[in-house]
C-alpha cells in the first residue's frame, strides 16, 4: 500500500473514531436534557456544563488540527488533512447518532451544529453537503501536493473559498441572530445559563439561498482547479504519445 493511501486511511479511521466520540457525548447530553428526544425549543444548560461544552468544541477543533499537522508534510497538505478529518468526523457523527438513537429522522431534521461564536443551526443536509465538498477538495490537494511539494493554490482562490465559507457560516447563524437581535446572548464570561435567553427559540426557516450561494462560491474554485488539472494531465499524455 502506498504511503499516501496509508496516511489517508489512518486519518480517516481517526476521524471516524472522533465521530463516535462526539456522538457519545451528545447521547449523554440528551440523556440529561432531552430524555424524550431532542427537539426545539432549546433547554437551558447550566453555566458550568455550558462552559465544559464550549471548551470541548474548541478542543475538538484542536484535535482535528493536530491530526492534520501530523499527517501532512507541507502547510497546504496539513490543511487538506485537517479538512478531510473534519468532514469525515462530521458525517460519521450523524451516522452514529442514527445507529444509536434513530436520529436524525431525515436530512431535513434541524440540528444545533456548533456554539462558537454563536449557536449555528440548520438542517442536517447542509453540513453533510459541505463535508462532501471538503472531502473532494482535500483528497485532490493531498494527491497534488504529494506529487509536488511546491504545489500551491492561487491567492484569488483562497479569497473565494474563505468568502464562500463565511457566507455559509452566516447562513447557519442567520435565524438565531434574528431571534436574539433584541436579547443579551450567552457568552463564556456571563453567569447566565446557555440558551436561557432563547428558551422559546424554535427555528423558523433556514436561509438556504444564502447557504447555497456560499456553497457555490466555494465549489467554483474547487471544481475549476480539479478540471484544470485533469485537462492539463490529458494534454501532457497526448504530447507524450505523439
Amino acid at each position: 500500500m502506498k504511503p499516501i493511501i496509508k496516511t489517508i486511511l489512518y486519518v480517516s479511521i481517526f476521524a471516524v473514531a472522533m465521530g463516535f466520540l462526539e456522538s457519545a457525548v451528545v447521547i449523554y447530553l440528551r440523556e440529561l436534557y432531552y430524555k424524550e428526544g431532542f427537539s426545539f425549543p432549546l433547554k437551558p444548560i447550566e453555566h458550568s456544563i455550558a462552559k465544559v461544552e464550549f471548551y470541548r468544541e474548541i478542543a475538538t477543533i484542536i484535535m482535528l488540527i493536530g491530526i492534520g499537522y501530523v499527517a501532512g508534510k507541507t502547510k497546504l497538505q496539513r490543511f487538506a488533512y485537517f479538512n478531510l478529518a473534519f468532514a469525515i468526523w462530521d458525517i460519521f457523527y450523524y451516522i452514529f447518532l442514527y445507529v444509536f438513537l434513530g436520529w436524525p429522522q431525515s436530512l431535513q431534521t434541524w440540528d444545533i451544529l456548533f456554539l462558537v461564536p454563536l449557536p449555528w443551526v440548520g438542517p442536517v443536509w447542509a453540513p453533510c453537503l459541505l463535508s462532501l465538498l471538503m472531502i473532494i477538495g482535500s483528497l485532490f490537494i493531498i494527491k497534488q501536493s504529494n506529487k509536488n511539494e511546491d504545489y500551491k493554490i492561487k491567492p484569488l482562490y483562497w479569497v473565494i473559498l474563505i468568502s464562500g465559507a463565511a457566507i455559509c457560516i452566516l447562513s447557519f447563524m442567520w435565524d438565531y441572530i434574528q431571534f436574539t437581535s433584541d436579547k443579551n446572548t450567552w457568552s463564556i464570561l456571563s453567569n447566565q445559563s446557555l440558551f436561557s435567553e432563547v428558551s422559546g427559540y424554535v427555528p423558523q426557516s433556514f436561509n438556504s439561498v444564502l447557504f447555497l450561494l456560499g456553497f457555490i462560491v466555494m465549489a467554483i474554485p474547487v471544481f475549476y482547479i480539479i478540471a484544470s488539472s485533469i485537462i492539463e494531465n490529458n494534454r501532457i499524455k497526448i504530447k507524450i504519445k505523439r
